[in-house]
């Protein structure tokens, strides 16, 4: 069944709708605000353990977080196909669509999460051997992602609840889902990892009860949704060409989640094969360009949420327009970031870190990590446009060419500058990424709103 929406003539539909700075900042502040508890799940991890005073822990937790980023950053497809298929289907003024992109997404992230808990054996070892850390940083390691990776098929049902919500420009749900699971993970962390003194297994323990009730509840906001409007048959749900184009959008993000995690990878290593100090530092600063991108993240859905549904709509001036503005007030957001981490980064760090070598590491590298949202910040926009119109083989390719000038600079420039070079090599991926997207970007318009 198509779900094509055209004239009988041949031509498509236009269904116009208006693209103001009050539509942009509807999605965009709540996502920003979700989005940024999340990265202080990351500041509340490191300063659990920060506590403890041991920089081996740090870097166990460091390598940990990184495997899920490995794992759950590259299906991450769920949550970014889903809203830009919903996105597109809402543009269309279908319904019935929306939902059946849901529950095959839903299909996908159930089946996959139940085959990470499988293979929890094999991504240890292939972890240890890939980073090759000391003992003391391996044990912390496996502790946490062993027991993490029992939250995998509610990680990532939660990755397509938030997909059909975002794509429907329902970001205040997508908030209240986002503060639950975050607000319940913090106060677990805080309770089991320094209450209970479980450390590391507390912390880990704290995500999967986050994730396990985010889950419950929202499911429960999907099927009172569902309940108001006709359901798809299951010949709708199992259609076989959409189920194509899910795949295909799906696999092309996937693709590059995972080529972006490579470098990210690479990166921490070179980190590891300098010292736990090292490790430790960039694991820290890394947070900062975290919270970067999770706050960009808010206009990054927005970009995705206006350019699905003007590709939907096949409507070209909301299109234009939606760029220009979530373009402009991530512009905005990412001055003031790396304005406020230039001032307070060093102060920051210190609450967080006992460790004194750790501390007067991360100030010398700190203006990189401040500097790393205007950098970045082309990228995360264009991300969100290509995401939102389903242009995933571009993104793919454009992905794979950055990378691999990334490692052009990776090999080469730390030779001259050490972990200054590193941080150099990770500025200079972060505007391949986005001046590759914007090359593309005119050409990939006027074909897709050709009439």
């Amino acid at each position: 069944m198509s779900t094509q929406v055209s004239h009988p003539d041949g031509s498509k539909i236009v269904r116009p709708f208006e693209v103001t700075n009050r539509l942009m900042l509807s999605i965009t502040i709540p996502v920003m605000l979700a989005s940024l508890t999340t990265p202080l799940l990351g500041l509340v991890d490191t300063a659990v353990i920060g506590q403890l005073g041991d920089p081996h822990l740090l870097g166990g937790l460091a390598i940990g977080a990184l495997v899920f980023d490995f794992l759950f950053s590259t299906m991450n497809f769920l949550r970014a196909g889903t809203t830009g298929l919903v996105a597109q289907a809402m543009g269309r003024h279908d319904n019935v669509e929306q939902q059946a992109v849901f529950w095959r997404a839903i299909g996908i992230a159930v089946l996959v999460g139940f085959v990470f808990i499988a293979v929890t054996p094999l991504v240890l070892t292939a972890t240890v051997r890939f980073m090759n850390p000391d003992q003391a940083v391996a044990d912390a390691m496996s502790t946490y992602v062993s027991i993490r990776l029992f939250s995998s098929p509610m990680a990532l049902g939660n990755f397509v609840v938030l997909g059909l919500l975002l794509g429907q420009g329902k970001a205040m749900q997508g908030l209240y889902l986002q503060f639950l699971l975050n607000g319940v993970n913090v106060v677990m962390t805080c309770w089991l990892g320094l209450v209970m003194g479980w450390g590391v297994a507390g912390i880990a323990w704290g995500t999967v009860l986050g994730e396990s009730v985010a889950l419950v509840v929202g499911l429960t906001m999907v099927y009172w949704q569902f309940r108001a409007v006709p359901n798809p048959s299951l010949a709708r749900i199992l259609d076989m060409p959409a189920i194509r184009r899910m795949f295909a959008v799906n696999r092309d993000i996937m693709l590059r989640s995972f080529f972006l995690l490579i470098a990210y990878a690479y990166f921490t290593r070179a980190g590891t094969e300098a010292g736990a100090v090292t490790l430790a530092t960039n694991a820290v600063l890394m947070n900062f360009l975290l919270i970067s991108g999770y706050l960009i993240d808010g206009v990054t859905t927005a970009a995705e949420q206006i350019s699905g549904r003007a590709v939907g709509a096949h409507y070209r001036p909301a299109f234009d327009r939606g760029i220009k503005l979530s373009f402009l007030w991530g512009l905005v957001l990412a001055s003031l970031m790396a304005l406020f981490f230039l001032i307070y980064g060093n102060a920051i760090v210190a609450v967080l870190i006992k460790s004194a070598d750790v501390q007067a590491l991360a100030a010398l590298y700190m203006p990189w990590a401040a500097l790393a949202p205007v950098t970045g910040l082309l990228a995360f926009h264009m991300d969100g446009v290509f995401i939102g119109a389903t242009w995933s083989r571009d993104m793919r390719n454009m992905m794979m060419l950055s990378l691999a000038g990334y490692f052009a600079a990776y090999f080469i420039l730390p030779q001259f500058m050490g972990n200054h070079g590193l941080w150099l090599a990770l500025h200079l991926f972060l505007g391949l990424r986005g001046l590759s997207l914007l090359a593309i970007l005119p050409r990939r318009a006027r074909l897709q709103f050709a009439s």
